[in-house]
């Protein structure tokens, strides 16, 4: 499992996250932190969303953190994140399940290498290539409250009918058809 950084009472210490910046075509132009980058008007910059399931096919629904500046307390998939400068995609998927719900990864695929989107909500927008993978998740959820306010195991079926709704995360309301759609050619555990 990926050593957890400190934590004080709850949050991340440590040096600022850092996000790769990238141009139009998708290739990175550099770097910036994290917390100076998420604004009424983002630069486009690299993701990954993930999507957890148990051994029995239920989904890891996540809501959001309520103080989070980014879609605060909105129900979304398992994970999302931003790698490092470096860092490859795969290993920022596997930290970040560990960092925030304290969960292993086996089977990680990558189903969605292109996925992008915009999206705005309280003044800040979200500008991102975010591919989208799909794992099986081994340990039991144990969300870090400054990231993850609650955790649910979904059926497939009603995950989609919350996209179709309009109840989940922009960026899941659009993935969610999409990885339906290739759902044949993925499959956890």
């Amino acid at each position: 499992m990926y050593e957890k950084q400190a934590i004080d009472y709850g949050y991340r210490v440590g040096p600022p996250e850092q996000v790769v910046l990238l141009d139009d075509d998708g290739r990175a132009i550099g770097v910036a932190d994290k917390a100076t980058v998420h604004g009424p008007s983002t630069p486009l910059h690299l993701a990954f969303s993930c999507y957890g399931f148990d051994r029995d096919g239920r989904l890891l629904v996540t809501r959001r953190a309520r103080h989070k500046a980014t879609f605060p307390g909105v129900q979304t998939n398992t994970c999302c994140g931003h790698p490092a400068p470096g860092e490859a995609m795969e290993d920022a998927v596997r930290r970040r399940l560990a960092d925030e719900l304290g969960l292993d990864a086996v089977d990680l695929q990558l189903v969605l290498p292109d996925f992008a989107y915009r999206a705005e909500a309280g003044g800040v927008e979200e500008n991102e290539l975010c591919p989208v993978y799909v794992c099986t998740l081994v340990g039991e959820p144990r969300a870090r409250p400054d990231e993850v306010e609650s955790v649910e195991w979904w059926s497939w079926e009603a995950f989609l009918a919350a996209a179709v709704a309009g109840e989940l995360s922009p960026w899941a309301q659009l993935q969610a058809p999409l990885l339906d759609a290739r759902r044949g050619v993925w499959r956890t555990r």
